[in-house]
């Protein structure tokens, strides 16, 4: 199923070293949300491995795996990055960034030596990352007259909705998030709530 109630990501950072040849791979593995957070950690690592020859990596970002890129980062094409890309996508993973930060030890690894040395390391560190499963949440904001304040808040225990931000006055707003899967109900209930408005976040 394309884009089911669920997805699989891992719930912390986790590191690995893995050598061959006298080259060292220092594999990283992360949860992520977004492509700043992305960008932020890759800064960090090109500050924090300044020597390295290589900061290569591969990311699987959104519940339906829609967003990815992989990176060689000076590697022969598509010996680096995919075969990073490929474990996460093996895994059946998603929103995790996984870095492999190389440091040449003076042999040569040739093209095949090259894909197996990332895809081992990356293969290494998602083996001892804790992978769970979460949710997909939908994301709304409700606005409505304080007369139909018993009504909303009804329906949104009724569906198990999470109330992030709420304002009661003449006019009341609430901000909640919802499994995807009742959330279609949950929007058909509340449209049939008078002078109600829904947003979808």
């Amino acid at each position: 199923m394309l884009f089911s109630d669920t997805y699989f990501t891992i719930d912390a950072p986790q590191q690995i070293i893995y050598k061959d040849k006298g080259s060292k791979f220092l594999a990283y593995s992360f949860p992520v949300e977004t492509e700043k957070q992305i960008k932020d950690i890759l800064v960090g690592f090109k500050k924090e491995h300044p020597t390295a020859n290589h900061h290569c990596y591969a990311y699987v970002l959104g519940p339906a795996k829609q967003n990815f890129r992989a990176n060689d980062d000076g590697e022969p094409s598509y010996t680096a990055g995919k075969p990073i890309l490929g474990q996460i996508q093996s895994n059946d993973l998603t929103n995790v960034l996984v870095v492999v930060v190389r440091y040449f030890g003076g042999t040569l690894l040739g093209v095949s030596g090259l894909i197996n040395a990332y895809k081992t390391s990356a293969q290494e560190v998602l083996k001892i990352s804790t992978i769970i499963e979460k949710q997909i949440q939908f994301y709304y904001t409700v606005k409505f007259p304080y007369l139909q304040l018993n009504d909303v808040m009804k329906l949104l225990k009724q569906f198990d909705c999470n109330i992030s931000n709420q304002q009661f006055d003449t006019d009341c707003e609430i901000t909640f998030n919802i499994r995807k899967s009742k959330s279609e109900e949950c929007e058909d209930k509340l449209k049939k709530i008078d002078e109600l408005k829904l947003e979808y976040l």
